[in-house]
């Protein structure tokens, strides 16, 4: 590893301010998991890293307007076991519950595994399936984005030069809705997934056909993908084994996996529609369990 200078400042102004001074030599360090081992590798040689972990309010987890803001410094642990996230959102406990290891997940940060952009991460799925926004600080202000506009190419963000992600917001759940996050890996359960997919699902007062369903894949592509033709498959529609295997088949069309030791192409594609399939089921199931609970 290069050497390298080290500094902790104790605002965001000011880290924007170093970052800024420093330019493409800087990097902004969180936990570190991606990071580090990238510079042990020799992909990325900073010459000056900032570490945000004495900035106060990054690493706080709130209810925002029924939602949640999950500051950039929580680590992916405090998101699994929140009591708040849990009771709010419990997809999102159980979605970075399978991140990896407990000892990664100690250390590896909401905000830090955003920017580094890897299109095979477990969170961002949910998060755009929940229809999630990144809070975004630079120089000339705050910005946000959704969650599926964040990623733009294989480990490419829509960072700009100087900016840091602060934050991801969370909308609650509408009524008579449930959400599911399945990750199909043959391999070891910390292993990166071969296909993953989540699901939400908004019934009609019916309970039987669907209002509104939100799709998002990962490891599937360069970037997560959010599968629009099936949900527009689905809306207005009553569920049936016919339907989910349609709303499976479209999905082939949108994704284009990359061949690995997880499976080929072909394969990836093929668990894809599989794994949407049952994503739905269960989302639905929920949607249906949470309608007879507020009746």
């Amino acid at each position: 590893m290069n050497a390298f200078e080290y500094a902790a400042p104790r605002t965001l102004d000011e880290a924007l301010t170093v970052l800024r001074e420093h330019g493409e030599e800087a990097r902004v360090i969180a936990g570190g998991t991606a990071l580090v081992t990238m510079m042990r590798q020799r992909l990325v040689s900073p010459g000056y890293l900032i570490s945000l972990h004495d900035i106060p309010g990054l690493n706080r987890i709130e209810v925002a307007n029924s939602g949640l803001r999950i500051g950039a410094l929580v680590t992916h642990r405090e998101v699994e076991t929140s009591p708040i996230v849990r009771e709010r959102i419990p997809v999102l406990a159980e979605t970075f519950r399978r991140v990896a290891s407990v000892r990664i997940r100690n250390m590896a940060t909401v905000g830090g595994a955003l920017a580094h952009a890897d299109p095979n991460q477990d969170p961002p799925v949910t998060l755009i399936a929940l229809g999630a926004r990144v809070e975004i600080r630079g120089a000339v202000g705050r910005r946000e984005l959704p969650v599926e506009e964040f990623f733009r190419d294989y480990y490419e963000s829509s960072l700009a030069p100087g900016e840091v992600v602060t934050a991801v917001v969370a909308p609650q759940l509408p009524p008579a809705s449930g959400a599911a996050y399945v990750k199909f890996l043959p391999r070891t359960a910390d292993d990166y997934a071969t296909v993953a997919v989540a699901a939400v699902v908004s019934l009609e007062p019916d309970g039987e056909r669907c209002r509104q369903a939100r799709i998002a894949l990962g490891s599937v592509g360069v970037t997560p993908i959010r599968a629009r033709a099936a949900e527009a498959l689905l809306a207005g529609q009553r569920f049936s084994a016919e339907l989910l295997q349609a709303a499976g088949e479209s999905i082939k069309g949108a994704v284009d996996p990359l061949s690995d030791h997880r499976g080929s192409a072909a394969y990836k594609r093929e668990m894809a529609a599989v794994i949407v399939a049952r994503a739905l089921t269960q989302a639905r199931d929920a949607a249906r369990a949470t309608a007879r609970g507020t009746r």
